[in-house]
């Protein structure tokens, strides 16, 4: 797989892929990401990349031409199979679109700053807009690094054990059970005996109900 970031700021986004998982994948070259400076396809003398909103308003506004430019330069060296704006008021990123994402070949990410971007860059040259929660940040890059995350550790040979993504919270629309590891006591507090028993059915039974009773619980608008 590669990832291709427009970004204004390449050095926000650098330290989370030169460590554990990430770094892994990319030094085995399961995939590759690279970091696209915006600002070097600007045409303006200053490098200026966003305007004034016409019509007044607060706020700066990332201008088409520059993103244009750049997404275009990206497509002449190889076919994209989603380009994606990551963005507040994109559609919440769930589970199942990561699923989705981590069995494709290619991918732009670009990184809304400011007011965000100029809308026809939504209507035109965007497949996919992404939020990662219900809150504004300062700028795309931390979303995009999420996503990437999220993605990338799906892709087969990234994790030791390939099963363990299947096992993750949302996976199958709930959340993981409660995990126990040695020793078994601690202060008193035990380890529930089934998880000892060697019952490996039993086991599982134990595991799905407690995930259905934390989902209930903790997230119970995923049971609906």
């Amino acid at each position: 797989m590669r990832i291709d970031i427009i970004t204004l700021f390449p050095e926000l986004l650098q330290s989370p892929f030169e460590v554990s998982i990430l770094k892994r994948a990319i030094t085995s070259g399961i995939a590759e990401v690279h970091f696209h400076d915006l600002r070097m396809y600007s045409k303006h003398k200053q490098r200026q990349i966003d305007d004034y909103p016409f019509g007044g308003g607060a706020g700066m506004v990332m201008m088409i031409e520059p993103i244009d430019l750049c997404i275009q330069t990206l497509k002449k060296e190889r076919k994209y199979d989603a380009i994606i704006y990551l963005t507040p008021d994109g559609k919440r990123l769930k589970q199942n679109q990561a699923n989705h994402f981590s069995t494709l070949e290619n991918i732009i990410m670009l990184c809304g700053h400011y007011k965000g971007v100029d809308q026809r860059v939504r209507d035109h040259l965007i497949t996919h807009e992404l939020s990662i929660g219900d809150f504004v940040l300062s700028g795309g890059e931390l979303a995009a690094a999420v996503l990437c995350d999220c993605i990338i550790r799906l892709i087969p040979g990234v994790l030791g054990d390939e099963s363990s993504a299947l096992t993750d919270s949302f996976q199958d629309g709930l959340l993981a059970p409660p995990i126990y590891t040695r020793p078994a006591e601690y202060k008193g507090w035990e380890v529930p005996e089934i998880l000892t028993s060697g019952n490996t059915p039993k086991v599982n039974e134990w595991r799905d109900e407690k995930s259905l009773e934390r989902t209930k619980k903790l997230r119970p608008d995923l049971l609906k």
